[in-house]
């Protein structure tokens, strides 16, 4: 079904269209049709923006697996992009949003350049796709894909008739397939591009990262992908069950007063995510996407075995620990049940200052470090392929947003574009102020993150060198501060201390892992 959009977009041209000085010859033919792009800020990159990967999921298609695009007349003028998925903030925002955009430097379709597709962050609720320009990387060799999917209740909604009416007797998740529809589209035509489908790598940060964790445990997307790339964020506690998330969307149909699932599905957004409706994003273990929890699939070394490249950031807490003193810190410590006095070790304190340091250096290690630590070692163990960790610990200059390395504050460096991602740049506007030794830096990531897409390895001519991860005392990872050489771990004791939690957790009932 093609959409009012998607129609007046496709623009038939009359006059032949000309290949531009040093790029790639347009149009560009895809499976769906003719397209055409924009010009980079460089000459040497050209642009392809709100292309369809997927049928809009609208109406009878809201909850659904995500369909195949459908063919467009005439040409496409891929010019703009996309709209935003559905999100709880203002802008323009719509359920037609399955799109994907391409950046390029190829000058022609056999050149066959490594992919790098972008899955963006913002805990599965927020962003986009167009946040982030690839542009930088585009011109360092490699073809650069960023993606939408679903997000919030409109990504993840599980539901006991959902789950009847499918064919693979699941529900929720649809987020996650929407990305594994982009990575198919992205095997059937990104030769057009430029780009070599042999040689795609994934690679996001946050809810983006969790989304490369599950794509790498899921057998759904086993295949469309050769590398992997996870910047703070992964998924091996313990995860919610199908049967939980059913639950909650009981819950939402009841919160919005519809009688049936046509009802439901008739409901608007702003309905769907008012504030009396209450709903937890999550991916869920339904047997199908995930046949079982993450944490399992990698120890039964089960995963989309590849190469991967993953890392966690210094600061990753201060921007989630909005306050705290002794207070707060000693309450916290209980939940880790007769691991308190050690907890109170691990992340001592006197003063309140003290205490909100330890809260946050406790939620950088539980939510992030203990997590990415956990991925490596577990692929380390059950994996043939070799993974690589970094540890990112250089402040951003001023104007700060938040204190420290904070979380995302690596994405500008990795993206070799110190403008590339709205977590680069403070809350009023004003311009960061830019170092040499930030310009560096940001070519030095950059180019592992490229080399690393091309052979499966970062390292290369005039970089440090950059160790294989392996388990043991002196576990080392790439530290990426205001100098970059290879170190051993940090963080080790609470990393430890969890580990120990950790595995109680996952005996409890509740865990995935013990039913």
């Amino acid at each position: 079904m093609m959409t009012r959009m998607m129609t007046i977009r496709a623009v038939v041209f009359f006059a032949a269209v000309l290949p531009l000085a040093a790029s790639i010859p347009e149009p560009i033919h895809t499976q769906q049709g003719d397209l055409t792009g924009v010009a980079g800020d460089s000459s040497a990159v050209r642009v392809f923006k709100g292309i369809p990967y997927a049928e809009p999921p609208i109406q009878g298609l809201r909850w659904k697996a995500p369909k195949p695009p459908t063919r467009w007349n005439g040409v496409f003028a891929a010019d703009h992009f996309g709209s935003e998925c559905i999100q709880p903030r203002a802008g323009f925002t719509s359920e037609d949003c399955l799109t994907l955009n391409v950046y390029t430097a190829a000058k022609a379709a056999a050149d066959k350049l490594p992919v790098m597709v972008w899955i963006h962050g913002g805990a599965l609720q927020t962003g986009a796709g167009s946040m982030y320009d690839g542009e930088a990387l585009a011109k360092k060799g490699v073809v650069v894909v960023t993606i939408n999917y679903r997000l919030g209740i409109l990504g993840f909604l599980a539901h006991p008739d959902l789950t009847k009416e499918s064919d693979t007797k699941s529900s929720g998740n649809y987020g996650i397939l929407d990305q594994i529809a982009a990575l198919e589209w992205v095997k059937k035509n990104i030769a057009a591009f430029g780009g070599d489908p042999g040689k795609v790598t994934i690679f996001g940060e946050s809810a983006g990262s969790w989304s490369v964790n599950y794509l790498t445990a899921t057998p759904l997307a086993k295949g469309l992908f050769e590398r992997a790339i996870g910047e703070s964020g992964a998924e091996f506690a313990p995860a919610r069950s199908l049967a939980d998330m059913e639950k909650m969307g009981e819950a939402v149909q009841e919160a919005v007063k519809a009688r049936t699932l046509v009802e439901l599905r008739e409901k608007s957004p702003a309905e769907l995510t008012a504030p009396n409706v209450r709903f937890q994003v999550g991916v869920n273990v339904d047997g199908w996407l995930l046949p079982q929890d993450v944490y399992s699939i990698y120890s039964a070394g089960k995963q989309n075995d590849v190469p991967m490249l993953i890392g966690s950031n210094n600061d990753e807490g201060t921007m989630f620990t909005r306050s705290g003193n002794l207070q707060s810190l000693k309450a916290a410590s209980a939940a880790y049940g007769a691991h308190a006095d050690d907890f109170l070790k691990v992340y001592s304190a006197s003063t309140d200052a003290e205490a909100y340091d330890a809260l946050a250096h406790n939620m950088r290690d539980r939510v992030f470090g203990w997590e990415m630590r956990t991925w490596a070692r577990l692929q380390s163990k059950t994996g043939k392929n070799s993974v690589y960790m970094y540890y990112f610990s250089h402040v951003p200059p001023p104007p700060e947003r938040v204190k420290g390395a904070y979380h995302g504050s690596e994405i500008a460096y990795a993206f070799g574009n110190l403008h590339v991602a709205p977590f680069a740049q403070p809350p009023n506007g004003a311009e960061p102020q830019w170092t040499d030794y930030d310009r560096k830096l940001a070519d030095e990531m950059s180019s592992y993150w490229v080399n690393f897409a091309a052979t499966g390895d970062p390292n290369g001519a005039s970089l440090p060198k950059w160790p294989v991860f392996k388990i043991g005392s002196n576990e080392e990872v790439m530290s990426l501060g205001d100098t970059v050489e290879s170190k051993a771990v940090p963080n080790k004791a609470g990393l430890d201390l969890l580990d120990t939690f950790m595995e109680e957790q996952r005996k409890l009932p509740h865990s995935p892992a013990a039913r």
